[in-house]
């Protein structure tokens, strides 16, 4: 049987205008931590699907970790690391409103909670 996976999602609605910007710093600062941590990458959405100029663009981070034990050891790594609160301080001023959500497969839910 294939491991179960649970998913985070950041959601991030930029400022007017800064979405390239977010989504640059995003990846070049943020993700490669969040690897270490052992994050997957799994796809990043812009929404709409272009560059607004002026408007706030709404950018979906999607990210893959290996069922409840690879949840729970990102979880607590991330939380003692004080490098992703200072990145999120940092990118703040690219931001209008953030939220983060984890879910997993409604297939998979039965398997996540026999820990």
């Amino acid at each position: 049987m294939e491991a179960t996976k649970v998913y985070v999602i950041d959601t991030v609605v930029t400022e007017p205008g800064r979405a390239r910007e977010f989504v640059d710093a995003y990846l070049r600062d943020y993700a490669p931590g969040a690897r270490e941590r052992g994050m997957t990458l799994e796809r990043i959405v812009v929404s709409p699907p272009v560059w607004l100029p002026d408007e706030s663009n709404t950018i979906i981070a999607s990210w893959v970790l290996d069922g409840a034990q690879g949840w729970w050891a990102m979880t607590w790594q991330g939380r003692s690391d004080e490098s992703v609160r200072r990145w999120w301080d940092r990118a703040q001023e690219l931001i209008v409103e953030r939220t983060r959500s984890t879910g997993a497969l409604a297939t998979d839910i039965e398997e996540l909670g026999n820990v």
